[in-house]
C-alpha cells in the first residue's frame, strides 16, 4: 500500500508539473524506477555505497557500448606477386 502510494503521488506530481508528453513521462519512470531499485539494493547490503557507485558507472559504460553500432573492419587482401 505504501509503495502504491508513493506510485501514485509521483504521477500526480508529474501531471501538476505539466510533464505530459510521452518522452519526458517515460524518463521520469525510468528515473523512479532506478531509484527504487538502488534503494532496495542498498537495503539488502549487498554493497557498498562505493562499490556500488563503481559498478553503475560500469554498466552505464557497457549500455553505453552496446548501443553503439558495431563498425567492423575492412581487411585489405594482399596479393601475391608471381614470379
Amino acid at each position: 500500500m505504501k509503495n502504491s502510494k508513493f506510485i501514485i503521488d509521483k504521477f500526480a506530481k508529474l501531471f501538476e508539473q505539466g510533464l505530459v508528453s510521452s518522452k519526458d513521462l517515460a524518463d521520469e519512470l525510468t528515473n523512479i524506477l532506478k531509484s527504487k531499485r538502488d534503494e532496495v539494493v542498498f537495503k539488502m547490503k549487498l554493497t557498498s555505497k562505493d562499490e556500488f557507485d563503481v559498478l553503475s558507472k560500469r554498466v552505464e559504460i557497457l549500455e553505453q557500448k552496446l548501443r553503439q553500432p558495431k563498425k567492423q573492419k575492412k581487411r585489405k587482401i594482399k596479393r601475391v606477386k608471381k614470379s
